[in-house]
């Protein structure tokens, strides 16, 4: 039995039969080219099987995937977003309604659930540099 946020120190694959211990292991992560290691977190045998990942264990692999691609395709960070919504004095469901990608779409993008689409980001961008379009938006 577990207490509720504590994993237990073991657990047997339920694919091999073996038994994991909780711990963590470094992991790549690659990126049109570049890559990044990782400690992950997770079940593992005692030999260099492959482990078990429960709850956020993945976490670590999809924030480092995540700042690749910012890095890599210039997309924008869940704060950046945040803070030019602010700069705008937009909510988060104003925004999804104005750039018509959702009324739940920046929730996610500033959680760093979702990354917004190609043209998206263009306009984010143009936004950044020129905020009063943001009323030609509105009449749109």
């Amino acid at each position: 039995m577990t207490v509720a946020g504590h994993r237990p120190e073991t657990m047997i694959s339920p694919e091999t039969g073996a038994l994991l211990r909780r711990g963590s292991r470094p992991f790549a992560v690659s990126y049109k080219g570049e890559t990044v290691t990782v400690d992950l977190p997770g079940y593992y045998p005692d030999d260099d099987g492959d482990g078990l990942h429960v709850g956020d264990d993945m976490r670590a692999a999809d924030e480092a995937l995540r700042l690749l691609k910012e890095r890599m395709d210039g997309l924008p960070s869940p704060v950046s977003i945040r803070k030019l919504r602010h700069k705008l004095q937009l909510s988060q469901r104003e925004a999804g309604q104005l750039l018509k990608v959702g009324e739940s779409a920046f929730d996610k993008y500033e959680r760093g659930l979702a990354e917004p689409s190609g043209p998206t980001v263009q306009l984010l961008k143009l936004l950044d540099r020129h905020p009063h379009l943001v009323e030609d938006l509105r009449t749109v």
